[in-house]
């Protein structure tokens, strides 16, 4: 008989739970097959159309875009090598005419595939600029009857050409091809015999690529004609190797150098009035990291080989120019990257101007005093980069001064204070900065910590040496009381750590009597009265 409570079937109702139980799990493993299902239908397999369509694109590719420019670098080497070949017993103007018709005829074949074959018509064109330069270069090179004896002349027409190309390709708003043109106005400039032509050709080219790269926004060119403008002022400093002649430096002169900082004022404001300067893109960072290595890194070459006694003037004068860069750029957008470079390269300047005007050891003195100033300037210009580049100089500086110098002054010691000094500028400024560690203030606490007592050591006389060390703990806990900071306490600690060592383990046997007791009454006497301090401070802290 089936239980009952109440008049109700127990039994009947365990039944129907195991039913319902059943046909829920039964639900639940269609669905989980149906999401199964859904899941292999959401990534199909390719199918062979699909394949084919994709095996029809990579062919478009090749055949489409790779293919026509390596048609046209072909058939553009093939003509040059053409141009070039000895035409014994015609006359010597006949190749370059030649030249000059196969020219017309690509521009005539791109103007008429501008509409059905745009692409196409471009590498036509960019073709014919080049086999147009190369004939041009053919009326005085590359033979050896040439119809254009005078390379002067051979100046102005190349020049000609190139203001005319740059004329015609301005209007297909076309990188490659005004990039091509300004090539060949850069080469131009190789040709000049005088230099203030030379450096006229060079900022002419420069001030026009600028330009047209800040009017259209083309940062891209902007980085190439950057570079493109220092690596021909090199090459022309050089004897222009590339037109055959010797590699060699040129005489010395302001025409070699200063115009460096003319072509950085170009292409530094073609990015300080750029349309958007809230935003240092990667190709606004890559122009002015290229613009102040360019103008900053050869400038220091050409003075350091050749300016002599006046090389401390110049760099003097490229420091100013280039911290005035940061300023602008700081002020301007509160940039952090051009700023960083232009500052950095000021810095540099000065050093090499220091480093040219003093001698060894001054000039080490006179660096550490520096990284003080760098390290305010980095303040202000909130730039923890220049923070950090500057404390490892500073590491490098004391090294190469530890190393190199045969006899330690008590002018050492500036390392010392400049360190104590930078540490208390970041962390006044710490929240300017964001320095939300305390490595960087740790760093340079840590470096006085170890300099004071080197420099003391290598200064002073023997008997001297414990005394003074004595002196710096006391330095470091009078600047805890006034700054209110624990970590001078513990340097003070540390300090009279190293100074009971010392007078334990040398002085108590190597020094006089007389220096030896005065050692021992100096140390004990502080020890003595900090300890009283501090037990003063701990029985008024005591419950009472």
């Amino acid at each position: 008989m089936p239980a009952t409570s109440g008049g109700v079937d127990v039994g009947s109702i365990y039944e129907r739970l195991a039913e319902i139980e059943r046909r829920l799990s039964f639900i639940e493993n269609r669905l989980e097959h149906g999401e199964e299902r859904q899941s292999k239908s959401a990534a199909p397999e390719l199918t062979a159309e699909d394949t084919a369509h994709r095996e029809e694109e990579l062919e478009n590719r090749i055949g489409g875009n790779w293919f026509p420019k390596v048609s046209i670098t072909v058939l553009v080497i093939g003509v040059a090598f053409l141009l070039t070949f000895p035409y014994q017993g015609f006359p010597s103007i006949l190749p370059s005419l030649f030249g000059y018709l196969l020219v017309g005829g690509a521009f005539v074949l791109a103007h008429r595939w501008r509409e059905a074959y745009p692409e196409l018509a471009g590498y036509v064109r960019g073709g014919a600029l080049v086999l147009l330069f190369f004939t041009t270069l053919r009326l005085h090179f590359f033979t050896a009857d040439p119809p254009v004896t005078d390379r002067n002349v051979e100046f102005i027409i190349l020049l000609l050409v190139v203001i005319a190309a740059l004329f015609v390709v301005l209007r297909t708003r076309s990188q490659f091809l005004i990039a091509l043109s300004l090539t060949a106005g850069y080469f131009a400039a190789l040709l000049g015999s005088d230099p203030r032509i030379v450096i006229l050709v060079i900022t002419a080219s420069a001030l026009a690529l600028a330009s047209i790269a800040w009017r259209r926004e083309w940062l891209s060119l902007l980085v190439y004609g950057t570079a493109l403008t220092y690596v021909t002022h090199l090459m022309w400093v050089l004897n222009s190797p590339i037109l055959g002649n010797g590699i060699g430096l040129l005489p010395f002169s302001m025409w070699n150098c200063l115009p460096l900082l003319l072509y950085a004022i170009i292409f530094a404001s073609a990015l300080f009035f750029r349309k958007n300067p809230t935003e240092e893109t990667g190709l606004v960072i890559l122009s002015s990291l290229v613009n102040g290595l360019g103008a900053g890194g050869f400038y220091l070459i050409l003075t350091v080989k050749q300016a002599g006694d006046s090389f401390a003037l110049y760099q003097a004068a490229a420091a100013v120019f280039f911290l005035c860069l940061a300023v602008a750029f700081w002020k301007k957008e509160e940039s952090v990257y051009s700023t960083f470079f232009y500052a950095m390269i000021g810095y540099t300047a000065m050093s090499a101007a220091m480093i040219a005007q003093f001698v060894r050891p001054d000039y080490f003195i006179l660096l550490a005093w520096q990284s003080l100033l760098v390290v305010s300037t980095a303040v202000w210009f909130r730039s923890q980069y220049i923070v950090i580049v500057n404390f490892l100089i500073y590491l490098i500086l004391f090294l190469a001064y530890a190393i190199t110098t045969d006899t330690v002054h008590v002018v050492s010691l500036s390392f010392g204070i400049v360190a104590v000094a930078s540490a208390r500028i970041l962390n006044w400024q710490k929240d300017r900065l964001e320095l939300k560690t305390e490595m960087m203030r740790n760093a340079y606490l840590a470096c006085a910590f170890f300099i004071f007592p080197f420099a003391l050591y290598h200064a002073l006389p023997a008997g001297y040496v414990s005394i003074s060390w004595v002196v710096v703990a006391l330095f470091y806990y009078a600047m805890s009381v006034l700054v209110k900071s624990r970590k001078y306490r513990f340097m003070a600690f540390l300090t009279l750590l190293l100074t009971i060592g010392r007078v334990a383990i040398v002085d108590s046997v190597s020094l006089e009597p007389t220096f030896r007791i005065l050692s021992f009454l100096v140390l004990g006497t502080v020890m003595l009265l900090i300890s009283m301090r501090y037990v003063k401070k701990r029985v008024r802290q005591a419950p009472q």
